[in-house]
């Protein structure tokens, strides 16, 4: 009897080891496709020409950080106009952001520098703990366009091991381990720090090098926290985001307040860029239902419509700091704003200085991404010329 119960619990053993390593293979293969899925990205008709991080600093040469950044130089010399998006890869408003400008953009005075996956790493990684689905889709007028859904940190299969402490370069203030891999703590890096740092100094690399006036960090954060719906600003940038914070509100009905860059904080890009270099740093969050935690499943829905009972449940109590109602808060409108905020930014400087004006056409303001939907202002990239197309 014994001799059947041991080799009946044998077999169930084999049975859950089996099936366990079913479950791993299969996971596997699910981010490890995740991680290779190429985004083509269609240069539109202003781009002028296309580099890499790695033109500004050797050290990412090769490297899963290196990414595209393209230029759009107008037939008029002016100011330059550098934008940054994914920071953070799991704000994905920012990425979109940043397609649009590059399939559409057509600069007329001065020149628009765009990345836009500017912690290209963080967009290969993912938080299956938490849910996060791989990938969204957005509908256009050909189809539907396929995004990789990324996360806030560069993967650590890209930069390891974390430390038990961060010591940001270069006031040595304490940060997260985390932070080591986190692109927004990283600034301004260093050419031979670690891989994030490698990032950040290239950036501010084209900046000092192109010599840019403006450059604008986009971001998404919680309802639940403080700092969304807003311009944040230090004090060499704060008199131009509270003109554009106005004009928006005035002009266009929507809000974006301006909040002060920390001077004890360090490591972010709107306090570092401006402290080491003579380019003007902002930075854009619009509010991002997806991230807050008292929400339902992370769904692909909640991402792309900011739909959630619990959330509303917390609006009605006067727990959120961004109006919040049945139609929560689709990816129109945080695309739409981060449009406008960055048009009317180039708006204001060039009526200020205008032998540096930025000039450029083709890139629709909120209403018309509101009405029009996302997805109206990418084109298909199977009707496109292929030396136009470039896969990140």
């Amino acid at each position: 009897m014994k001799k059947k119960e041991m080799k009946g619990s044998g077999v169930y053993k084999l049975l859950a080891m089996g099936i366990t390593a079913a479950v791993v293979i299969q996971a596997g293969i699910q981010l490890h496709r995740h991680r290779h899925f190429q985004m083509p990205i269609t240069a539109g008709p202003g781009v002028t020409r296309v580099g890499h991080l790695s033109d500004f600093c050797s050290g990412l040469k090769g490297t899963p950080a290196d990414t595209p950044v393209f230029f759009f130089e107008g037939k008029e010399p002016g100011g330059k106009l550098l934008v940054m998006g994914n920071t953070h890869s799991n704000e994905p408003a920012a990425l979109l952001t940043a397609l649009i400008l590059i399939e559409n953009a057509v600069v007329e005075k001065g020149t628009l520098i765009v990345i836009p996956q500017f912690n290209h790493s963080g967009s290969r990684n993912t938080r299956p703990g938490d849910g996060y689905p791989l990938y969204f889709d957005i509908p256009t007028d050909w189809g539907k366009k396929r995004f990789r859904m990324g996360n806030r940190d560069a993967s650590p299969l890209d930069q390891w091991p974390d430390p038990d402490v961060y010591i940001h370069y270069p006031d040595k203030q304490l940060l997260s381990f985390l932070d080591i891999r986190n692109t927004n703590r990283t600034w301004p890096g260093r050419p031979d720090g670690p891989l994030m740092e490698r990032v950040t100094f290239a950036a501010m690399e084209i900046m000092r090098q192109e010599e840019v006036d403006l450059a604008v960090d986009i971001h998404g954060a919680e309802t639940m926290f403080p700092v969304t719906n807003c311009i944040v600003a230090p004090e060499s940038s704060v008199r131009l985001a509270t003109m554009v914070s106005l004009t928006v509100k005035a002009m266009e009905g929507f809000d974006s307040h301006v909040e002060s860059s920390p001077k004890g904080f360090r490591g972010l890009s709107h306090r570092e860029i401006g402290d080491y270099s003579d380019t003007l740093p902002f930075l854009l969050e619009a509010p991002l239902p997806f991230l807050d935690q008292p929400t339902g499943p992370k769904t692909t829905d909640l991402l792309l419509n900011g739909q959630d009972p619990f959330l509303l449940s917390l609006a009605q109590k006067g727990l959120l700091f961004v109006p919040y109602d049945e139609t929560g808060w689709p990816m129109e409108k945080r695309v739409g704003q981060h449009c406008s905020v960055v048009l009317e930014l180039c708006r204001q400087y060039s009526r200020r200085n205008p032998e540096r004006a930025i000039v450029f056409s083709g890139v629709p303001r909120y209403a018309e991404v509101v009405e029009k939907g996302v997805g109206h202002f990418f084109h298909d990239p199977a009707q496109a010329d292929p030396e136009r197309i470039h896969l990140n």
